[in-house]
């Protein structure tokens, strides 16, 4: 029995810090080396950080990755690491490096370059066209990248026909709520299918509107997972493996003896041969491996927390200002952004109205306390005259409307911003997707900010992850007559969100249809949605595409989120 110890570092790596990255991976081999491993595999771009986006046409910053990367291959003493950077010849690719006692022994360049929904990568990569196995200590390992184990002929397989006992998979693969259980029964299933031990390494962490999950998995030839990395942390994932396995599996199940290749796969499978004989490492014991149970409030909450407090650490922010109204989706935010970065960096604001309810002036009260940020009441009652008395000569003799209740939210929006020029910080903005989807927001208002925390939380998600938060505190942390009081801009007598959208809980079901799947309206009023909603609503998710353009980037937690995945023209006459 051939026993392996096998490392997956999930590091959260910044875009761009090449000399942090690289200190990232040197700790982790110095950890690695110290337990035994026998191999460490690191994410996909760890040298550079994903995604570098344009860095990528820098020839500077192709350079300087490339001495990155040497800087940490005297490191590699003693093991085998696997290590994300950027290649360069006559063109660039997104390569892993195969790291063996010091020295580079090989690179993979990756073959299936992903250019749909968050990923650009045939913009700037050349794909490759080899799928090496590297024959280290004895045993065959195929080295890919994220995408190319996602085709069930594609390089994998290519490694596995050419003997693989062990394939190395390193990624950057982002996250939306409940990914990580299709990826891990996509990869039983290219285990068992090719009979080889997966070794699926992801990164963690925030990029702007990316946020990454970890979960790194080891699984056996049986489909079986041996270990799953924890969500969300830094950490190195360690367990042991008998790459025996793989031989065994393949006489019981020879499906490879019959597995033929689509004539377009041309790719070469080189065998490099860096070591035969094997190594004997001290190895410590490793502790009991304890599946966690899945809870989609508790990852998609987890993943906002995250996903704040790297961009606004990131991005070298020392405080977020947040306007807390008393409602569901302020309220909600300034918890978020409590739990990410601490209460002394958080600051709540809030601005009553002549319109505000005593009742959520109060609600924002004790929220504040709750939890224990800074809180000051600014009203802008005496600003919102000052607008009324200046635009009189216009405005006069006209009714009420739209214009004067945006007036108070762009006083709200200038406030917040003054105290950032004036303190420094961030805003942070508090609208949901829900309401970005229908253009129920203000430009220049309640939009105002750097950071949208929520904006790809639909409505009734809101609600549940303050649930769940409160569940997790033990009392009403966020004060249950938020949770429980209709919704409102509170911009007019008596309003609620109502007199606008429909109940939120018939509104979502539609947006997901049209916004994340691209159902027609005729398919949705077929599914059982009254017509005259669902063509009220299209109209308003096509005709306020001109405001979420220039709305702040926000986490994505969906399938498809607007911004980086959902890029639909401004203009625009298409009425499906």
């Amino acid at each position: 029995m051939r026993v392996w110890r096998i490392g997956m570092a999930q590091l959260n790596t910044t875009v761009g810090d090449l000399p942090g990255n690289a200190a990232k991976v040197r700790e982790a081999l110095g950890q690695a080396r110290s337990l035994g491993v026998d191999l460490v595999a690191f994410p996909e771009l760890t040298i550079t950080g994903y995604p570098p986006e344009d860095l990528l046409l820098k020839p500077s910053f192709i350079s300087d990755n490339i001495e990155a990367l040497r800087s940490v291959l005297p490191e590699t003493v003693g093991l085998t690491a696997v290590i994300g950077f950027v290649d360069r010849d006559s063109d660039i690719y997104n390569a892993a490096a195969v790291a063996y006692d010091g020295k580079l022994v090989g690179v993979y360049h990756k073959i299936f370059l992903p250019n749909y929904g968050v990923f650009d990568e045939d913009r700037y990569f050349q794909e490759g066209t080899s799928c090496p196995v590297f024959v280290i200590e004895g045993v065959k390992i195929g080295v890919s990248i994220c995408e190319d184990i996602w085709y069930p002929t594609g390089p994998a397989s290519v490694q596995a026909a050419n003997g693989a006992q062990l394939l190395v998979n390193i990624n950057g693969s982002p996250f939306h709520a409940g990914k990580h259980l299709g990826r891990e029964r996509m990869l039983a299933t290219r285990a068992a299918d090719n009979g080889f031990t997966v070794c699926y390494v992801n990164l963690v962490g925030g990029q702007d509107e990316l946020v990454f999950d970890g979960n790194s998995l080891l699984i056996d030839p049986y489909g079986e997972t041996v270990v799953r990395g924890r969500p969300f942390a830094e950490e190195l994932v360690v367990a042991d493996v008998d790459l025996d396995t793989a031989f065994r599996q393949r006489l019981h199940a020879p499906l490879g003896r019959k597995m033929v290749l689509p004539e377009e796969a041309i790719w070469s499978s080189p065998q490099t041969v860096v070591s035969l004989e094997a190594r004997q490492r001290p190895r410590p014991a490793l502790p009991a491996y304890e599946p966690a149970a899945y809870d989609r409030a508790a990852e998609v909450y987890q993943a906002l927390v995250v996903g704040t407090r790297d961009y606004v650490r990131k991005n070298r922010f020392e405080q977020v200002i947040i306007g807390v109204s008393g409602g569901i989706d302020s309220s909600l935010v300034a918890t978020i952004a409590t739990d990410a970065l601490g209460a002394d960096a958080v600051m709540g604001i809030s601005n009553p109205s002549q319109f505000s309810s005593e009742g959520s002036i109060a609600d924002a009260r004790q929220l504040a306390t709750n939890l224990g940020i800074t809180f000051h009441v600014i009203p802008i009652a005496d600003a919102y005259q000052a607008y009324e008395r200046m635009l009189d000569d216009l405005f006069h003799g006209t009714p009420f409307g739209t214009a004067e209740e945006n007036i108070q939210s762009r006083i709200r929006g200038n406030i917040w911003m003054a105290i950032t020029n004036k303190f420094g910080g961030i805003v942070l903005a508090a609208g949901n997707k829900s309401e970005m989807a229908c253009g129920y927001a203000t430009l220049y208002g309640d939009m105002a900010g750097g950071f949208a925390v929520i904006k790809d939380v639909p409505k009734t998600l809101v609600y549940d992850l303050a649930r769940y938060r409160n569940a997790q505190a033990g009392y009403d942390l966020i004060p249950e007559a938020v949770l429980t009081k209709a919704p409102s801009a509170e911009l007019r007598p008596n309003q609620l969100d109502t007199d606008t959208l429909p109940p939120y809980e018939i509104l979502d079901p539609i947006l997901e249809k049209y916004v994340e799947q691209d159902w027609s309206a005729e398919e949705i009023i077929a599914d059982g949605a009254d017509p005259v909603t669902v063509r009220r609503i299209i109209v308003m998710v096509d005709r306020n595409e001109y405001k979420r353009r220039q709305a702040p980037p926000g986490i994505k937690i969906t399938p498809r989120n607007f911004g980086r995945d959902r890029r639909m023209p401004i203009t625009n006459r298409y009425r499906p």
